[in-house]
């Protein structure tokens, strides 16, 4: 929580910061010397070292999120309109849960040195790792979060505030730094030219979101897709009538995946399908050299035109009435 001040606004900032740090120790009955013991250890560590001794610390470390509004006003009235802000009402936690010091660890230290930056965590100053840790210690018991520590973005060095700003948002929902889908793109930019291909999903016009299909913290799937309520693949959440069970499966829909066969981001392509010749695409699979699928007949004219294999297996992802999937 650092800003720009001039020498005399430190100052008072710094005086104004000590009596209500005085009056709170004054109103807790906890003695002048215990204070000043423990400053006298914050004051001896080196910055590194702040981390590892902001675990187990006395209620008398703490000062309160106003005592931290006397300097940061700004950041202050900023946070105050987040969820954060709830976390003064948690009476439970006690104050290392609560305010600007359940993030930014005790800031008694941090006051009585006049706003000595190195006896508080500043999130820049640290690793991702060191970051995700201290944001886990509250979210990491949340269902989206649960694979947070073994997530790509993770072991990439992305930290939580590289999307995330609980001072500066964005958006109101999850604290974005920027709106989906560029802040997506603001690393993924291979993927941004794919949404404008011809055929596409509609997220550049917001009508589909890239966490809709994509967990940012982490999932069991490969590319951190999500999965539906019925554990199937995520396309099934809102392509329902591809889901099934049903009497006769067409095996790569369960087996492969829909990306057997379509390009989920977009394509050039009807349907999202990977190749333009439909018939390309099943002979991939359904030729005499491929051991589980069956090859086409020797009755089927490949040379006619414009003759796909869908105009007569029409039920392509699974069929109740027809194993060839006829109808």
């Amino acid at each position: 929580m650092q800003m720009k001040l001039s020498n005399s606004s430190l100052v008072v900032c710094a005086s104004v910061a000590m009596i209500l740090l005085a009056s709170s120790r004054a109103g807790a009955g906890l003695p002048a010397e215990h204070a000043q013991t423990s400053d006298a250890v914050h004051s001896s560590l080196a910055p590194g070292q702040y981390k590892a001794a902001a675990g187990p610390s006395d209620s008398s470390d703490y000062v309160g999120a106003e005592t931290c509004k006397a300097c940061h006003e700004g950041i202050y009235n900023n946070w105050e309109k987040t969820a954060h802000w709830k976390t003064t009402l948690d009476t439970k936690g006690g104050p290392s849960r609560q305010g600007c010091e359940g993030c930014h660890g005790p800031g008694a230290a941090h006051v009585a040195g006049g706003g000595d930056i190195t006896k508080i965590f500043i999130f820049k100053d640290h690793s991702a790792k060191e970051i995700n840790d201290r944001c886990l210690t509250c979210h990491a018991s949340s269902t989206q979060q649960m694979q947070a520590i073994s997530s790509l973005h993770a072991k990439s060095d992305v930290s939580c505030t590289s999307c995330h700003s609980p001072h500066h948002a964005q958006t109101q929902d999850f604290l974005l730094v920027k709106a989906q889908p560029e802040l997506c793109y603001t690393c993924h930019l291979q993927q941004k030219p794919q949404f404008n291909m011809p055929f596409h999903h509609r997220v550049n016009e917001g009508l589909v979101q890239c966490s809709d299909c994509h967990n940012p913290h982490g999932t069991a799937a490969a590319k951190q897709v999500r999965t539906s309520a019925a554990q199937d693949a995520v396309c099934f959440t809102c392509h329902t009538d591809k889901r099934g069970p049903f009497v006769f499966e067409h095996e790569p829909v369960k087996v492969e995946g829909c990306e057997s066969c379509h390009t989920p981001h977009g394509s050039p392509n009807a349907h999202l399908l990977k190749v333009s010749n439909v018939n390309l695409l099943c002979l991939s699979c359904h030729t005499t050299s491929f051991a589980n699928a069956p090859g086409a007949p020797s009755f089927h004219n490949q040379a006619a035109q414009y003759q796909a294999c869908t105009l007569c297996h029409a039920q392509i992802h699974g069929s109740n009435v027809d194993h060839t999937l006829f109808k």
